[in-house]
């Protein structure tokens, strides 16, 4: 039997909208829908707060955080606190682990072998660094992974700086890890990389680990179960998620 993947290319989306909508797609499998997704887009500036996580590895008060318009958001994935913003490129898979392998170190692993797979392809050598989660390139993390699952099924997935604003990162202290710092595909390259061309390897290599034998795009506009959500672009922004 042939497996196939919906990827929703999304472009920027509030992470609050985007959050809903994940829970949303998880509620529609549990209660059926067989169908498997792959959300990719950018977030604007917020940091997330993970169920390990705590506000003393966020280093600047309210009033810096209202003035420069970065969102704080705690959620239910694994994990402390990071950093999503332009320029990086978010990948969330709503999986039924029934559909590939039912084991979760597995696929934290997996993830980490797809965003391996893909900044190879650019140039860039990332490797595992022993007890963490994530790509690093010397003592440097690229991307990072939080997941949450709820009977088998998968949310949250990968975060992958390409072309990252890095000084948003000096506001926090990353995933709660005092001695580690971050990076990102254009510094390391010396060139600004752009997400558009990311995203496609990033897809073909999730494709080939998990075995994806078809990936469908999907439109702006698509039909989950009974209810047809459509995403409105203005300048690039947001996502509107209307329930018809």
């Amino acid at each position: 039997m042939q497996k196939k993947i919906l990827h929703w290319e999304m472009g920027s989306v509030p992470y609050e909208e985007a959050h809903k909508l994940q829970h949303l797609l998880m509620k529609e499998k549990k209660n059926g829908n067989e169908e498997d997704y792959l959300l990719t887009l950018e977030h604007p500036h917020t940091y997330t707060i993970g169920v390990s996580g705590s506000e003393e590895n966020l280093l600047v008060n309210s009033d810096y955080l209202k003035a420069n318009g970065i969102a704080v958001q705690h959620i239910g994935r694994g994990g402390d606190i990071t950093y999503h913003g332009p320029g990086q490129l978010v990948a969330y898979p709503i999986l039924d682990l029934d559909h590939f392998v039912k084991d979760l170190h597995r696929y934290l692993r997996d993830l980490e072998e797809v965003l391996l797979l893909t900044v190879k392809q650019f140039g860039v050598s990332a490797g595992r660094e022993k007890g963490l989660t994530g790509i690093w390139v010397d003592d440097e993390k690229l991307a990072s992974i939080g997941i949450r699952m709820s009977k088998w099924i998968t949310i949250h997935g990968t975060a992958l700086n390409v072309s990252t604003d890095l000084r948003l990162f000096d506001n926090i202290i990353p995933c709660g890890i005092k001695d580690k710092r971050v990076t990102s595909m254009s510094k390391i390259l010396g060139y600004t990389i752009d997400i558009e061309d990311v995203t496609p390897v990033y897809v073909n290599s999730f494709s080939k680990v998990f075995g994806i034998d078809r990936v469908e795009k999907k439109s702006n506009e698509f039909l989950i179960g009974s209810r047809i959500y459509t995403q409105k672009v203005e300048n690039r922004n947001a996502l509107k998620a209307e329930i018809s």
